[in-house]
């Protein structure tokens, strides 16, 4: 069964109202979509049966750990969330969490297998636990692709990018028991005063707020410090901007991620740009804040 279309419309009771009506066992989404039904309570998904379902499973982009939480907690507390990584060009999920492997919320948990991945430098270095670094995969794995139809280079690029590997253009860290916390692309980090900062490390910090229903973070040109950040943010219902609750949101980035992850501006928006897919077009906001070309908008939802 899939579902096109907005997940909030005609109400946000659509999705829950289909696995109820056609009695859904397996329900994949995006943490977009999550992040976006989390604006309207709990109460939504309360309305609805969900015993159909067996598992859950999120992918697109990384989710953070309260968008995974609410996504457990309302389905009924018990069904494991397969929270996958791949891409197209993989032609397979490559990091996922196995049947026998304890959950963490916000974490793919690790490499399926016959898949050997890991986290480096630019130098293709293993780094140590908890440190950012690049995603990649080390050897050969099924399913593979062998070229990019008529764009060849373009595929090079995987495996020249860092040496003998081939580099997913993902940003990551890999914790003390091996499991991987995919904190957005390459080119979405954002560097602060030579510090490099993922802009989904700063979303999540948004997110955990209990005002905040999505958030999405971009990087604008600064003088003094190279880059400073900017946050769009949109409200949970119930909730209104004022110049405590923008205090608020950037005193809750301080406590989780420190001093030099605050965002210098915070704008509240009522929506937010995505593909149809769920995933939230940075690239769009930033070039509308400075006025650039958005480029290419076909995959844009309506």
């Amino acid at each position: 069964l899939t579902a096109e279309g907005k997940p909030d419309y005609p109400n946000p009771g659509r999705w829950w109202h289909l696995i109820e009506r056609y009695g859904v066992s397996i329900f994949y989404t995006t943490p977009t979509a999550i992040r976006l039904l989390m604006k309207y309570g709990e109460e939504w998904p309360k309305k609805y049966d969900l015993s159909t379902l067996r598992v859950l499973g999120t992918v697109g982009e990384p989710i953070n750990p309260e968008a995974w939480e609410w996504y457990h907690r309302v389905t009924g507390g018990t069904r494991p969330i397969m929270d996958t990584w791949w891409q197209t060009e993989t032609g397979m999920i490559l990091v996922t969490p196995l049947p026998s492997v304890p959950l963490k919320p916000g974490s793919a948990t690790r490499p399926f297998l016959g898949v050997e991945a890991d986290v480096v430098d630019r130098q293709g270095k293993s780094l140590p636990a908890n440190a950012g670094g690049f995603a990649v995969i080390k050897t050969p794995w099924p399913s593979m692709m062998r070229t990019i139809y008529k764009d060849p280079d373009r595929y090079k690029v995987y495996w020249e990018t860092i040496p003998n590997c081939y580099t997913a253009g993902d940003v990551c860290r890999k914790d003390a028991d091996g499991y991987l916390w995919f904190m957005g692309r390459a080119d979405d980090v954002i560097k602060v005063a030579g510090n490099r900062i993922g802009t989904a490390e700063v979303e999540s910090a948004l997110v955990s707020h209990q005002a905040v229903a999505e958030a999405a973070v971009i990087g604008k040109p600064h003088k003094t410090v190279g880059e400073a950040i900017k946050a769009f943010v949109i409200l949970k219902q119930g909730h209104q901007q004022s110049p405590a609750l923008i205090q608020s949101l950037k005193d809750q980035v301080l406590k989780e991620l420190g001093k030099i992850a605050v965002p210098q501006e915070i704008e509240v928006v009522e929506s937010l740009p995505k593909t149809r897919s769920g995933k939230i077009m940075r690239r769009v906001l930033k070039a509308k804040e400075l006025g650039q070309d958005p480029g290419d908008i076909s995959t844009l939802e309506e």
